[in-house]
């Protein structure tokens, strides 16, 4: 006859037997459950069996990562996809993640985490990665489209007096940003992925203002008509009869800038065969009568320069009768002087 405490005995093993075999079917049928309180990307997949989790994954994840980013400037429109880009992503691995995450502590602790609706608060971020050479294909076709370089001003000196050019601005898409902006969209799904290329203006180096500076003032030096031309800001100012140099002593053509300037300069007579050898490199004062650089001095190069001559001289106005400057009658080269700096551009020819 069974006694009363081996009943007791025997329902105790029989109610520990069913809440052991309880634990382990109710724990057995959660394997392929992920744990409340799991994140995958920023999608919840708590509760989620993991094909369903997989499946909500493409749609919120894998999808969006998928469509092609789109670039537009203007009417023009580029497009890179995600076929090119090389999109992947490790959702497969990132969801067995989840999994050993949901299954960690014993057969105990989950059953309670289960039966509590107690949480794993973990989140966990899949790995996207894609090729940057791509982008920077992309970047070079939308910059080979936009970019247009700045246009230096430009002046050229001719015997019609100065030809310039405008600047103009360039044009530079602000490829780092742009290059910023395409990572970041085939990275993150929920990051719009079509937007506008923005660009910079290009500033020239040579602006027109500072060539119309350049080119404030500028003498031409007509050598076949004996003229002398004045230009100021570009246009001509004012034309001047000269002698330039004789046969064989000849004002050296070129493009040259004044040197320097005196009133009433001293004279060095030079080292030259006109000279004679004994006066050769004696300093004339400024202002007497044998110094025939009269009234105003500008320097062009290596001796030669613009200057007066005395009337007695003015029969040579016209003529290629100088040792190599140009003369100028005393009214001529007094009214030029004060318009013309140092540095000022003369074109001879």
């Amino acid at each position: 006859m069974l006694t009363r405490p081996f009943i007791a005995g025997a329902a105790i093993v029989v109610l520990l037997a069913a809440l052991a075999f309880g634990t382990y079917s109710y724990d057995h049928a959660r394997k392929d459950t992920i744990a409340k309180g799991v994140t995958i990307g920023g999608v919840d997949v708590g509760g989620m069996k993991r094909s369903a989790a997989e499946a909500e994954l493409r749609r919120r994840i894998l999808d969006p990562l998928n469509r092609s980013v789109v670039v537009d400037h203007g009417s023009k429109r580029w497009t890179l996809s995600a076929k090119e880009a090389k999109v992947a992503t490790n959702l497969t691995a990132t969801v067995d993640e989840a999994m050993l995450r949901s299954r960690e502590g014993n057969i105990l602790q989950r059953t309670w985490r289960g039966i509590t609706g107690k949480k794993v608060h973990t989140r966990l971020e899949p790995n996207v990665t894609f090729s940057d050479a791509a982008i920077v294909r992309m970047l070079d076709r939308i910059r080979r489209a936009i970019d247009r370089p700045a246009m230096n001003a430009t002046v050229k000196y001719t015997l019609q007096g100065p030809k310039t050019t405008p600047s103009h601005d360039g044009l530079a898409v602000q490829a780092t940003a742009l290059h910023k902006q395409i990572k970041t969209a085939l990275g993150a799904p929920d990051t719009k992925r079509r937007f506008s290329a923005q660009t910079q203006h290009v500033q020239p180096k040579v602006s027109s203002d500072e060539i119309d500076k350049q080119a404030a003032t500028m003498l031409v030096v007509d050598r076949e008509h004996f003229q002398l031309r004045l230009y100021k800001d570009l246009k001509l100012a004012k034309t001047y009869s000269v002698a330039i140099g004789a046969v064989g002593r000849d004002t050296p053509a070129g493009l040259y800038h004044i040197q320097n300037k005196a009133v009433n300069p001293a004279w060095t007579m030079p080292y030259s065969d006109w000279v004679p050898k004994d006066q050769q490199g004696t300093v004339v004062p400024g202002g007497t009568a044998e110094n025939p650089l009269k009234a105003r001095w500008l320097g062009i190069f290596n001796g030669a320069g613009i200057h007066g001559v005395d009337p007695s001289e003015y029969g040579t106005i016209g003529h290629a009768a100088s040792h190599g400057c140009v003369r100028m009658r005393i009214s001529d080269v007094e009214d030029l002087y004060p318009r013309v700096p140092v540095g000022a551009p003369i074109y001879i020819a």
